[in-house]
């Protein structure tokens, strides 16, 4: 006997977006303004042209290690010792001695008052970023995030309900923070701003005046710092890095670092938020973040185990950043090809692994930056990124990075050079 319920069960239950036969299942809305184009769609199809036997030089990411940069030497002794013990896992906040590593780096970085209590570890940066944005926004609360930026903080930003503001950086003034677009944009839902020095993409490095004139900026209007401080270990040109954190001790600043780049480690995937600076009427805040940290369980604990030995050597970096040295002499090499290019500018960039060059869109009649990186990865076989990644809205940039071999630089300098003498957009 048929049950007589069925069909009104099935009623209920059956998903509402059929055709035909098939079920159409989409991605949620939150998602409808993220994005990560740095491997994104035109990645894929560098994938694609791989699968099919085409060797593709891949600029669009900084990862020394994949063109050969080495690991330290005491990374490597440092995780043979700490293997046995790396199985299990570690506090959720971190590894002690990782934490108290890291609160040690910054107290000679005059960062005041910071104890391992106020280090987390993360699988990475970027985790950590989405976990401090996730605990910390409500929908519509707004965060000021230069243009361009890393991706990411926007897409974080989006997905913890946030709205991302975009500031200005300034081309004509190395680009700095345009201090009166900053103060433009502040709105009575604006509760953070996101500072990113060392800068990806641009590499500017910002001075001390710039960085306290923020302070003042998040002091004013009562704004919690999100400070970017991946590249602090890879200032080329002798500059001195400035840390909201060190400036402003009245201010709460999350500072975000890692090893990532300093110590070519891209692939261990460790990273680090320190909480600084007036914590008082953030105890809420913080009881989130340890929610959430705990509810990942904890970070990698082989990568956290080789943070202590890691803080121990810079050698290796900083002998690379003097002329010479190997990113010295490909970002001079990148620099000076680039802009012998007829339509291509660029301001010299002093640290991180990135230019950031301007192209003369009317030369060659660019309306949309992302096909003119898709176009030369076709025909040249070189990945890119546009513009548009750091939601920067003009189709005239694009980013790309300096780490590959001499050899190779030269290479994709002649490719680009080729490849613009004949084209234009239709």
């Amino acid at each position: 006997m048929k049950n007589p319920g069925f069909g009104f069960f099935t009623a209920l239950f059956v998903p509402r977006s059929w055709n035909g036969d098939t079920m159409t299942i989409g991605k949620s809305t939150k998602l409808n303004n993220v994005r990560y184009d740095i491997r994104g769609p035109i990645a894929d199809e560098a994938d694609r042209l791989e699968r099919e036997g085409t060797h593709i030089i891949r600029l669009n990411t900084g990862n020394p290690a994949a063109f050969g940069a080495k690991i330290p030497l005491s990374i490597i002794e440092s995780l043979s010792e700490n293997a046995k013990t790396a199985a299990a896992y570690s506090n959720s906040k971190g590894l002690y001695k990782a934490r108290e590593a890291i609160a040690g780096y910054y107290t000679t970085r005059g960062i005041a008052d910071i104890t391992a209590d106020d280090v987390y570890t993360g699988n990475g940066v970027s985790e950590l970023i989405q976990l401090s944005l996730m605990a910390f926004l409500n929908p519509g609360d707004e965060v000021l995030i230069p243009t361009p930026d890393y991706p990411l903080w926007t897409a974080a930003t989006i997905l913890s309900g946030g709205k991302a503001v975009h500031y200005i950086c300034d081309e004509q003034a190395n680009w700095y923070p345009d201090i009166a677009d900053i103060s433009h944009k502040i709105t009575p839902r604006t509760r953070a701003i996101v500072l990113i020095s060392p800068n990806n993409p641009t590499g500017a490095v910002y001075p001390r005046d710039v960085v306290e004139q923020i302070a003042e900026i998040a002091r004013k209007h009562k704004l919690v710092v999100f400070s970017d401080e991946v590249y602090d270990r890879v200032i080329i040109d002798n500059l001195e890095h400035v840390s909201m954190a060190a400036i402003a001790p009245d201010l709460l600043t999350l500072v975000f670092n890692g090893l990532s780049k300093s110590h070519n480690l891209c692939g261990y995937r460790v990273g680090w938020m320190a909480l600084c600076g007036d914590k008082s009427g953030a105890s809420e805040y913080i009881s989130g973040i340890n929610l959430l940290v705990s509810l990942r369980l904890c970070a990698n604990v082989t990568g956290q185990s080789i943070i202590c030995a890691a803080l121990d050597d810079f050698k290796n970096t900083q002998a690379s950043l003097k002329p010479g040295g190997w990113i010295y002499d490909r970002r001079e090499c990148m620099y000076k090809a680039l802009t012998s290019i007829p339509g291509i500018s660029a301001v010299k960039p002093s640290a991180a692994l990135y230019i950031f060059p301007k192209i003369d869109t009317a030369m060659y009649n660019i309306k949309d930056d992302e096909q003119f990186v898709l176009d030369f990865l076709r025909e040249k076989h070189v990945l890119l990124t546009h513009g548009r990644t750091y939601n920067w809205k003009q189709p005239d940039h694009f980013r790309v990075t300096y780490i590959p071999t001499m050899e190779e630089l030269l290479e994709v300098m002649d490719r680009f050079e080729d490849f613009l003498k004949g084209y234009r957009q239709i």
